[in-house]
């Protein structure tokens, strides 16, 4: 299996997220070290992957993978669309 797109994937959708603004926020204190903020960001990214790999794996046993792509891709629209409807107030 080639896991560049997935690589790929959760690369592009990190970028500019919550996640890597907190992490910058903490990585701007002058007190904090910045190898420990680098470390401890990196492991919640892997532990909260490690998460969704096993929950996954187990609703694939109950679920359809198309069924599961076809709600995540609905919710995603749904997320753009509310972001979108935000915008506006």
């Amino acid at each position: 299996m080639n896991l560049w797109p997935i690589f790929l994937t959760v690369f592009f959708a990190e970028l500019g997220d919550k996640t890597q603004l907190a992490t910058l926020l903490f990585a701007a204190d002058k007190s904090t070290n910045k190898v420990g903020v680098f470390a401890a960001s990196a492991g919640a990214l892997v532990l909260s992957s490690l998460i969704a790999v096993l929950v996954g794996s187990q609703l694939s046993a109950y679920i359809p993978p198309r069924a599961l792509k076809l709600v995540a891709g609905v919710g995603f629209i749904g997320i753009g669309i509310w972001v979108l409807i935000d915008l506006r107030t």
